[in-house]
């Protein structure tokens, strides 16, 4: 080793003591082959060969330097010379430097692995904690939330959702005549077809109302928004649009942060869900018990073709088992935005 080497002719006394019990002599130290070698200071006889990579220091930093010749308690040397301690020093740097070191590689391994482990937590941990907050809320809060995005969505259309006396009457009877429907609200501008917001809340255009003679128009549109959000929980949608801020809010306090629901209104009119697939519309017809031929006629007159859904309509030839809705409330509703 060149560390070594360049100190083999190195030597300067010390004071020696073989045992906790023995008495303290004066020796002379130098290096040897790998090795610190302590001589009798009148005979130069060896005394005891100590190894070097094995050395202790005993006092770090202190002067005159104490070593023993491992952590066993009993020998130890004692050097003032300030050029044999610091060569002692580095040759010691030197062979800790060549010496193999698995900890360091267990610990680099580890630090890795706990670094992906922290990556993989940040990334995953924004959706679980939206996901969580969205699966966890009760009813109360959908709904709240859900007539909070009808506010905002009115906002975005400037113009409040319709309302009369039998109109929402109408709506109410509509609403209990669907499936899985709290809520039903027309906005008279601004707004085609449905869109479903949290709490089992539809707003529907005044489109499905307004041209249509039958309100099988307007339960198709209450339909399709019901069975696009299958599978897409809108309050986990909303959270997802608002950030984990207010997903973590909601969790936490059952509250969301001031104006959280601030601009989605018009994010819901920008971006209209896709037409679902036609057998699983038949299917949500024929399980609501309302024929889908009057709502095929106003997609295909808007320029969407759904004639299939005219062939393969469940109540084709033969009568829905019960009305949408009864003439008067169908009439209250269309006027419900006059």
């Amino acid at each position: 080793m060149t560390a070594l080497k360049q100190f083999l002719r190195l030597e300067a006394p010390g004071i020696w003591r073989e045992g906790a019990e023995a008495q303290r002599r004066a020796v002379i130290v130098s290096f040897g082959d790998a090795t610190l070698v302590i001589a009798d200071d009148r005979s130069a006889r060896a005394l005891a060969h100590w190894s070097l990579a094995a050395l202790v220091r005993l006092n770090p930093g202190k002067r005159p330097a104490l070593y023993a010749p491992s952590e066993e308690p009993g020998e130890e040397l004692e050097i003032e010379d300030t050029t044999l301690i610091d060569a002692i020093e580095k040759v010691q740097r030197a062979i800790e430097a060549r010496r193999p070191h698995p900890g360091r590689l267990r610990g680099m391994l580890t630090a890795g692995a706990v670094g992906l482990v922290a990556l993989g937590v940040l990334l995953w941990l924004p959706g679980a904690l939206t996901a969580q907050a969205a699966r966890v809320a009760p009813m109360a809060k959908r709904t709240e939330i859900g007539r909070a995005v009808l506010v905002d969505l009115e906002r975005a259309t400037g113009a409040a959702a319709c309302h009369s006396k039998a109109g929402d009457a109408a709506l109410a009877a509509l609403a209990g005549r669907l499936p899985d429907t709290a809520q039903i609200a027309v906005l008279p501008r601004g707004l085609t077809g449905g869109r479903r917001l949290p709490g089992k809340i539809v707003a529907l255009g005044r489109d499905t109302i307004a041209g249509p003679d039958t309100p099988e128009v307007a339960a198709g549109a209450v339909i399709e928004a019901n069975l696009a959000a299958a599978g897409h929980d809108p309050l986990l949608d909303f959270l997802r649009w608002a950030g984990v801020r207010s997903a973590f809010s909601l969790l936490v306090t059952g509250e969301l942060p001031r104006d959280a629901v601030s601009g989605y209104g018009a994010h819901l009119l920008d971006t209209a869900p896709p037409l679902p697939p036609e057998a699983a519309l038949l299917a949500a017809f024929g399980a609501a018990g309302v024929s889908s031929t009057p709502w095929a006629y106003a997609r295909d007159a808007s320029g969407e073709s759904v004639l299939s859904l005219i062939e393969a309509d469940p109540f084709k030839g033969r009568p829905a088992p019960d009305p949408v809705l009864a003439d008067e409330q169908w009439v209250a509703l269309q006027g419900i935005c006059d």
